[in-house]
């Protein structure tokens, strides 16, 4: 049997005649750049985040960096990263001129340690970026009390979360994006909620933000040809936004589906010898990924692999170990537990369309693998 670690076909034919008549609809009206289906998507995904303002982003990475430009963050000022997740978390912030400070993750989630936050904190200390890695958001009660302690911005990155939730103070459910100064996503394709091409958006409360942000993605513009600040050409694209209208709709089912592979895999997989995802108390999570630990993860790929099961690596070497953040001054042994978790993790295939018989294909091959 051959499974494929995401399947877009599968999703995009049953919703088929939605997003060919969305994508003509554009191509109808010859508004190809921000316009009106930005503004719809935007005031769609503020309202589904529960959140006042939607700013659409050309990508992830460049919500990320606008943000934290909106938020004030410039040369030499230091951001709290932490150092298990894709590398455009660091980039935005080295894009601003600011370092990026890193900080281990807790071995159960994966997220942030923030227990270990307060000890990189410093007088150039500007801002927070708490990941919400593999759909789980990071423990954000404590994020934004070490926040409110130090005066610093809390910038979610979000870009795996679309639709993650966690239980407030107050006892109820807030959706990720909406505890931070402000926070970022991700449309990329293979996202809960993703577009067809690259595409962002940055949800905040703040009027002051947002429109910091309008500014900044259109090359600074507050009027045609009248440009008030040095802005960036980082603008959603009408495509996108007409194609992620259309998707927006189906998160909440999506997400479920994928809720249900997961418990489905860990059932499964039960004694098998991997290590399963942990879901954190007052958690629900979204599994964007599907990640488990495995001590010979790497003859488990190849044993998968000749069995015609594609999976992933999310990520394999921890950001402060790459050659971008070689003069960074962190070396090996910096970060153990970042260090021993991208030795043993796997991400298997997790999307909303994979059936039951899929997965116990899978667990039946990795039970296999372990028993041999």
């Amino acid at each position: 049997m051959k499974i494929n670690f995401v399947d877009l076909k599968a999703q995009y034919l049953p919703i088929k005649s939605e997003i060919d008549s969305a994508i003509q609809n554009v191509i109808d009206k010859t508004a190809f750049t921000l316009g009106e289906e930005v503004e719809i998507f935007e005031k769609n995904f503020a309202d589904y985040c529960g959140s006042k303002y939607c700013i659409g982003i050309s990508s992830g990475t460049d919500a990320l960096h606008l943000a934290l430009r909106a938020i004030g963050v410039g040369y030499g000022d230091e951001v709290i990263v932490p150092v298990n997740s894709f590398i455009a978390t660091a980039e935005a912030v080295s894009h601003c001129g600011a370092i990026p400070v890193f900080v281990d993750v807790d071995e159960k989630t994966y997220n942030l340690d923030v227990l270990k936050i307060e000890e990189k904190i410093t007088v150039k200390t500007k801002a927070i970026i708490p990941v919400h890695l593999y759909g789980q958001l990071a423990d954000m009660d404590a994020v934004i009390g070490i926040a409110g302690r130090y005066n610093l911005k809390v910038v979610e990155d979000a870009c795996q979360a679309h639709g993650a939730e966690a239980l407030n103070k107050e006892g109820a459910w807030q959706r990720a994006g909406t505890f931070g100064d402000a926070a970022c996503f991700s449309f990329y394709p293979g996202k809960n909620l993703g577009a067809y091409g690259d595409g962002g958006a940055v949800v905040t409360n703040d009027s002051v933000i947002a429109e910091k942000l309008r500014l900044l993605r259109s090359h600074g513009e507050n009027a045609k040809y009248i440009h008030s600040v040095v802005g960036y050409c980082n603008r959603l694209h009408a495509i996108q936004a007409a194609i992620l209208n259309v998707k927006l709709n189906k998160l909440d089912e999506w997400n479920r589906k994928r809720k249900n592979n997961a418990q489905l895999y860990g059932k499964l997989l039960s004694g098998s010898g991997v290590t399963v995802p942990y879901c954190g108390e007052n958690r629900r999570h979204v599994y964007h990924l599907y990640v488990i630990r495995a001590e010979d993860r790497d003859g488990l790929i190849d044993f998968l692999s000749d069995r015609g099961v594609s999976t992933g690596i999310h990520y394999p070497t921890p950001i402060h170990l790459q050659g971008a953040y070689n003069n960074s001054g962190y070396r090996e042994g910096n970060f153990p537990v970042a260090e021993k978790i991208s030795k043993e993790i796997l991400s298997l295939p997790m999307f909303p369309e994979l059936t039951s018989e899929q997965i116990e294909y899978i667990t039946e091959l990795i039970r296999k693998k372990f028993k041999d």
